[in-house]
């Protein structure tokens, strides 16, 4: 138990970055755009997510929705630029991954903490479980990276006119959903690192002539 601090961090670290991680696939708001064509964004300001882009409008232009207007990203629509398709597939690879890993420590912990004190069935696992870890760090960093570049660059978008989007933003900022990525990517990379630095104590019964 004494040998395995860092890892009982590394899973209360990975369970917080995993939940930021699923947390930011949910958010709307990863690049906030402002627009100055209020006829139908009425607050001037849309959120453009992984998954749909919202907007205020008074007008009515969904059925259901008194205010505001959401329309969800299609795969066919090929306007939609590839970082947010590849932010769909690598978060989603992400979250599963992040569940490898947990179940990894979780494996591993256990052990230690019901004395079964086997090299095989301890060090393995948290090895395993830091892996998935960085590789789960790793791609929630890539679509949140490639995406704050696009914000940065004020990149367009062509929607198609059902969306009732501007082609280009006025400008465009960074939405709630990058920030909780970047803590995500950086509590995921620790929990991984912290995984990966477990070595399995040395004892008289271990040693060998």
């Amino acid at each position: 138990v004494s040998t395995s601090h860092l890892q009982l961090a590394a899973f209360a670290l990975g369970t917080v970055g995993w939940i930021l991680c699923t947390v930011s696939m949910g958010i709307v708001e990863w690049r906030v755009w402002h627009v100055d064509n209020t006829t139908i964004v009425s607050s001037g300001i849309a959120w453009v997510g992984i998954w749909k882009v919202c907007f205020i409008s008074y007008l009515h232009v969904s059925p259901g929705y008194r205010e505001q207007f959401c329309h969800k990203f299609s795969g066919y629509d090929s306007s939609i630029p590839h970082e947010i398709y590849a932010a769909q597939g690598l978060l989603l690879i992400a979250m599963f991954m992040g569940l490898l890993a947990l179940a990894a420590t979780i494996f591993a912990l256990r052990n230690v903490y019901m004395g079964i004190t086997h090299k095989t069935l301890i060090a393995p696992f948290f090895l395993v479980g830091g892996f998935f870890y960085i590789f789960a760090g790793l791609c929630v960093l890539i679509p949140v990276s490639w995406n704050f570049y696009s914000v940065t660059h004020n990149q367009s978008i062509a929607f198609p006119p059902s969306y009732y989007m501007p082609s280009s933003p006025v400008a465009q900022e960074a939405g709630t959903a990058i920030p909780v990525g970047i803590v995500a990517v950086i509590l995921l990379l620790l929990s991984g690192t912290f995984s990966l630095s477990y070595r399995f104590p040395v004892t008289a019964n271990t040693i060998t002539k």
